[in-house]
């Protein structure tokens, strides 16, 4: 091997070694948000949308409004949003089945697929056509996001909460920012009263 070739070789070595730290860090430092703007085409079918962007800052300036001294709830969603980098929450409602196809919903989940993301739970059903599923992105012991899809024939939401979450809490957000309701307090009850 020629001293030319063989010095080329070694710095092409020498670059891929002090990049691939970096190229891992890109891979594993993926941010929790979601991707959700290949949804927009569907505005224009629903009958019903629901919309909701909060990013870090809008959180923060919303935690202000919110008092601990005023109630317990308010106290307990203040607890939970901070430190929060987004909540994001797109709800579309259709008048009739087909209006959104299962390559939109598949978008979304190559997403999930992701280092980081892994799926909680599951559950579709073959008669109602009703699916959902719940991601959650970690980092050690941490869970640093979570993404919710629920399809059903004339229906399709996604939630996406970007940031540090204590899912023993998760409970105290449904119903607030256009979270709905996903079950998690029915779910903390039947566990209490075992």
């Amino acid at each position: 091997m020629k001293r030319k070739t063989f010095n080329m070789l070694r710095s092409l070595l020498l670059i891929y070694l002090l990049t691939l730290p970096f190229t891992s860090l890109v891979v594993y430092g993926q941010d929790a948000k979601l991707q959700l703007g290949k949804l927009n085409d569907l505005e224009s079918k629903a009958s019903e949308v629901v919309d909701v962007t909060l990013d870090g800052k809008t959180l923060q300036m919303a935690s202000k409004f919110l008092s601990k001294k005023r109630s317990a709830d308010e106290a307990k969603v203040k607890d939970l949003i901070n430190g929060l980098k987004g909540i994001y929450v797109k709800s579309y409602e259709f008048d009739k089945d087909g209006q959104y196809s299962l390559a939109d919903v598949e978008t979304l989940r190559t997403q999930l697929k992701s280092p980081g993301w892994q799926r909680l739970v599951g559950v579709h059903s073959k008669k109602d056509g009703e699916t959902a599923e719940v991601y959650i992105m970690t980092s050690g012991d941490n869970v640093l996001g979570l993404a919710i899809i629920a399809s059903e024939p004339k229906e399709l939401t996604i939630v996406n909460i970007v940031g540090p979450i204590d899912i023993d809490k998760l409970s105290d957000l449904e119903g607030n920012f256009g979270i709905p309701s996903l079950g998690f307090e029915k779910e903390k009850n039947q566990e209490r009263n075992k």
